[in-house]
């Protein structure tokens, strides 16, 4: 008699929070142990997000507060090694990933995107933030006290705190003794282990069109991460404004529709996509060398789809493969 293999065992949950639906599911274990660390992943990204929010009273606010007025900011100690982390992420990426520009950020009222109102700082008020330019080495970190030469550098961690959460939760579930899990966090996703037989699989989002334009295999460890100009934006006077801001000029980011990433710390990978779609088509590649980026597939506005040699052999197009791609040449 032949055997049948039976299903994984799964158990999910889903929260919102960072702004997104984050779907957590986890297989091969006993309910009561599943649920405690469903409950225990679920308590931690409420926790980071009301650490972390740089629109609501929050730890993060009152260090800005500080921050901008010149004086000493006392860190909470969960936002001292999200500091760390994204002032070398930021360094690494030439400084095209800045978290210190929450002004920035501010000025473009993103958070008021649904809003009929809303409309883009004037060319005054950016020249007049370009003049105080933000920028992460502007920053020292004496125990739990952080400084600031520069009172217009306040943080927003807004592209990366999101990654970290959950690098942070899958070591809560190993610890807890949870070895197969994932992680999708509106479309990005994280993978520990495996479900059966399976392979992980994750969409990426057409950036022009409805559906997808390719899928991939997440491998055990991986985490696939995408940042595109349709995530957040709004128009005025008929023009389109997205959400990914280029620090250099203060305006959003052209060049890019979207860029995905794949690393191995969910942290870098959400960085990686915002700084990569910076950098744009023409700078993608000496950044993601400079990161440790070894998978990328950047859309181009202008159609093209540029990739690493290493993302051109795992991406799987859903429809004909596009006529436009641009292999790398340097990774």
């Amino acid at each position: 008699m032949a055997c049948t293999q039976q299903p994984a065992q799964k158990y999910s949950r889903t929260i919102l929070k960072f702004g997104t639906l984050i779907d957590v599911t986890i297989f091969d274990t006993n309910a009561a142990l599943a649920e405690k660390a469903l409950d225990q992943v679920e308590a931690s990204f409420y926790q980071y997000h009301a650490d972390w929010t740089s629109w609501q009273d929050s730890p993060l606010t009152r260090a800005n507060q500080s921050l901008a007025s010149g004086q000493p900011a006392l860190l909470h100690p969960s936002i001292i090694p999200l500091l760390e982390k994204s002032q070398a992420l930021s360094k690494s990426s030439h400084g095209l990933f800045n978290p210190g520009i929450n002004t920035l950020i501010r000025l473009w009222q993103f958070h008021r995107s649904d809003e009929p109102d809303i409309q883009p700082p004037s060319q005054q008020a950016i020249r007049q933030w370009l003049e105080k330019k933000p920028d992460m080495n502007q920053l020292t970190l004496d125990g739990q006290q952080l400084r600031s030469s520069n009172p217009n550098t306040q943080l927003n961690f807004g592209a990366f705190a999101k990654g970290y959460a959950i690098d942070l939760c899958f070591d809560s579930l190993q610890e807890t003794g949870i070895h197969n899990a994932v992680i999708n966090a509106g479309g990005d996703l994280s993978v520990r282990g495996q479900h059966g037989d399976r392979p992980w699989k994750i969409g990426i989002r057409h950036p022009r069109e409805d559906g997808i334009i390719a899928s991939l295999e997440a491998r055990n460890g991986e985490s696939i991460f995408t940042s595109g100009d349709y995530e957040r934006f709004y128009e005025y006077k008929g023009q389109r404004y997205h959400h990914i801001l280029d620090p250099r000029t203060g305006y959003p980011a052209r060049g890019s529709t979207s860029v995905t990433v794949i690393h191995g710390n969910a942290g870098t990978a959400d960085a990686a996509a915002t700084a990569l779609f910076v950098a744009g088509p023409e700078q993608w590649e000496e950044i993601a060398q400079s990161m440790g980026i070894e998978y990328v597939m950047l859309i181009a506005t202008d159609g093209r789809i540029h990739m690493s040699h290493k993302m051109a052999e795992r991406i799987h197009f859903t429809k004909k493969q596009p006529d436009s791609i641009v292999i790398s040449k340097s990774l």
